[in-house]
């Protein structure tokens, strides 16, 4: 039985082998754990710069799970010798999750608390879950996860069998840790009709822990509850009771403080920055936009979403990120009108492109700062010789703003991936010397909340064209 969780590098998980530290356990060990029926084993088959894979191998002794037990007359029956329960992710799993998982479950890491709190670029797979395709992506896609079920044949040389009660799935998502883990926790043995464990009152109270933050406005949370307490209707009418106290509880409070905790609540660095580079696209209302290093595609669903833009456009020179971003973007499902106005393309800043020229608008959002400085000149000749959009969008960190970053040493980047890092002086100069050499205006834009001595967190420069171009015979 396996399961791998799988995180990618993003701005909010700059070094992807932080997982390690958010799961509790080391990459570099195979830690190995006694659990009901067998044993778990916990090891990092991948740990690189761009993702980093934890894997849970449960290992599970099917006689061990009815040894012992008194008072059924098919105690020896052959089912519960030769069974699928050693290879199917089911209630074993969880309950395994739920001990050697057991502070991430509940949202714990000391020293980490922002990324505890912060969604994750994250792949979760499970070759072989019990279900139907449809039932499975009923209870995953309403808590934001792309699902792909693929059903598993009973046999692949037997056709005409058909396919098996499993699907191999694979869940892809920005979801927390905490909410993923107790994703599966709860799902799992909903999945798994077959419990290895009694069904009890305290059961109850166990489901709505681990489901409090997601499960009262599931859509499905009556099959859930139904499922999960082995169709026990006391038990099940007692946690809808609670769960719709939950929902009217969680409502009242929204409807309440929704002006209050709009102004209290500090946003996301990242959200800001999308938001404020949204502000400009709607200002200047180009037709024909490129996101230029689109990465996973996190602003291009925005830009689609802006009245009168006709044409986006993603470009990345990794295939990986340009996956990312379809999925991300849902394109397999987009109507035929929807996908003729996305275009992902794989391209590279460094080199003239005819696909990208004659736009309205083109965005490097956290782009130059991963331009060695020595190549930043080739990059300013293709966009603003080559491409030649109307406007440029261009958001950069504030070097001067990382004394509010007590863990980043003086002098340290962001970002491990980063070349440099400009002051407010620093990128207003070299933004004038663009914009004069290339024939156009430029406008600064402060993102985030300025300090009053060292300025905002991201600085952004928009570049409109201010003369015509001179073509010469």
């Amino acid at each position: 039985m396996l399961l791998t969780i799988t995180a990618r590098r993003s701005e909010a998980l700059a070094t992807p082998s932080d997982l390690g530290f958010l799961l509790h356990k080391h990459p570099d060990k195979v830690q190995s754990f006694g659990v009901y029926a067998g044993t778990a084993h916990v090891f990092y088959p991948e740990v690189g710069a761009e993702a980093c894979t934890a894997a849970v191998l449960l290992e599970v002794d099917p006689v061990a799970l009815v040894r012992g037990r008194s008072g059924r007359s098919d105690a020896f029956a052959l089912g519960h010798y030769v069974n699928d329960r050693p290879y199917v992710a089911s209630s074993l799993l969880a309950v395994a999750m739920g001990k050697v998982f057991r502070s991430a479950l509940n949202g714990h890491c000391v020293g980490y608390e922002e990324l505890v709190q912060a969604p994750l670029d994250l792949t979760v797979t499970l070759p072989a879950v019990p279900g139907e395709p449809d039932l499975v992506r009923r209870l995953f896609t309403p808590l934001g996860w792309d699902v792909q079920a693929e059903p598993i044949a009973f046999d692949a040389t037997r056709p005409q069998w058909g396919a098996a009660p499993l699907v191999s799935l694979t869940l892809t998502g920005s979801v927390r840790l905490t909410d993923a883990l107790s994703h599966l926790y709860v799902l799992l043995p909903v999945l798994d009709e077959v419990k290895h464990y009694w069904v009890g009152r305290d059961e109850v109270d166990k489901l709505l822990r681990a489901g409090d933050r997601w499960l009262p406005g599931h859509p499905e949370r009556n099959l859930v509850a139904h499922r999960y307490l082995a169709g026990q209707r006391d038990l099940r009418e007692s946690a809808l009771a609670r769960l719709a106290e939950l929902d009217d509880r969680t409502a009242e409070i929204a409807h309440d403080t929704a002006a209050s905790d709009a102004a209290l609540a500090p946003r996301p660095l990242v959200r800001l920055r999308h938001d404020a580079v949204l502000e400009v696209v709607r200002d200047l209302a180009p037709v024909s936009i490129a996101d230029v290093g689109c990465g996973s595609g996190s602003l291009l669903g925005g830009l689609l979403k802006v009245q009168g833009v006709a044409r986006v456009i993603g470009t990345e020179v990794s295939d990986i990120a340009l996956v990312k971003a379809a999925t991300r973007l849902n394109v397999d499902s987009m109507t035929e009108r929807q996908a003729d106005r996305l275009s992902l393309l794989r391209s590279s800043l460094m080199y003239e492109d005819e696909r990208l020229a004659d736009l309205d608008m083109a965005i490097l959002m956290e782009v130059i700062e991963h331009v060695d400085p020595d190549r930043l000149p080739a990059v300013v000749r293709n966009v603003f010789g080559a491409m030649r959009p109307r406007h440029v969008v261009i958001t950069t960190p504030n070097a001067e703003y990382n004394v509010h970053y007590p863990a980043l040493a003086a002098g340290d980047f962001r970002h491990p991936d980063h070349r440099f890092e400009w002051t407010r002086e620093q990128f207003q100069s070299w933004a004038h010397s663009v914009a004069g050499t290339h024939a156009y205006q430029v406008n600064f834009l402060p993102v985030g909340e300025s300090d009053p001595q060292v300025g905002p967190p991201t600085q952004m420069a928009v570049f409109s064209q201010s003369a015509p171009v001179e073509v010469s015979a």
